[in-house]
């Protein structure tokens, strides 16, 4: 196989930068979700899971609603909305607006929250690097599974799903395009991220790749 077909692991250091943009109700919010940077959208919807799950809902307006807003119905709507299932960051904006513009139709009347507790704008700004391990075949790729760091898995997991466009993840990609195991690669998408902690997608990648491996085994006797 060429070495460009090789899965390369890689990582990303995130730094966060202040947008100096804040919102005090739900209007506001709305508005600067509107015109926010894609890199501000992508920030504040598809960071949960390089979180540890440590938050109630499961992105940062859900989140500011529910806590500082008050408003739990409101949160509960906007935490209903998978980042990943959308192609663009652009998708995903559109998807909160829809929710926000919904939900403000039925309960126009929302209050400002208390001073310092605003919501307040940040994007990321990545510089991603491979992390010295990479694959050829099966058996290569679960080892360095076994291995990487979770915020490799994550970035490949999580952040390629909007990243490529294609809410795909890099995974299955490689093993779809470049093995030709659609078969793995569609196991591998099945995964409901919103179910498991990041080791907890590790095991789950870990058990399928054991298992293609099996099939191969068993096909080349």
């Amino acid at each position: 196989m060429p070495p460009d077909t090789d899965f390369v692991f890689r990582d990303a250091v995130r730094v966060l930068k202040t947008t100096g943009k804040r919102a005090e109700d739900l209007r506001q919010l709305r508005d600067l979700i509107a015109t926010a940077s894609k890199e501000c959208v992508f920030h504040h919807t598809c960071q949960y899971f390089s979180k540890g799950h440590i938050l109630e809902y499961t992105n940062d307006f859900a989140q500011w609603a529910g806590e500082s807003l008050e408003e739990s119905a409101l949160a509960e709507l906007l935490s209903n909305i998978d980042p990943y299932s959308f192609a663009t960051a652009e998708d995903i904006r559109g998807e909160f607006l829809k929710a926000i513009d919904y939900y403000m139709e039925n309960f126009p009347q929302t209050r400002k929250v208390i001073p310092g507790d605003e919501f307040h704008f940040i994007e990321t700004i990545s510089f991603i690097f491979p992390v010295g391990m990479r694959a050829r075949n099966l058996a290569e790729f679960l080892m360095a599974l076994k291995y990487i760091d979770a915020k490799s898995i994550y970035y490949h997991f999580f952040e390629a799903r909007v990243r490529l466009g294609q809410a795909v993840d890099d995974f299955s990609k490689w093993l779809d395009e470049v093995l030709e195991l659609k078969e793995l690669a569609g196991k591998i998408q099945a995964i409901d991220p919103f179910m498991h902690n990041m080791e907890g997608i590790r095991e789950h990648l870990i058990e399928i790749i054991e298992e293609g491996l099996k099939l191969q085994m068993r096909a080349a006797q």
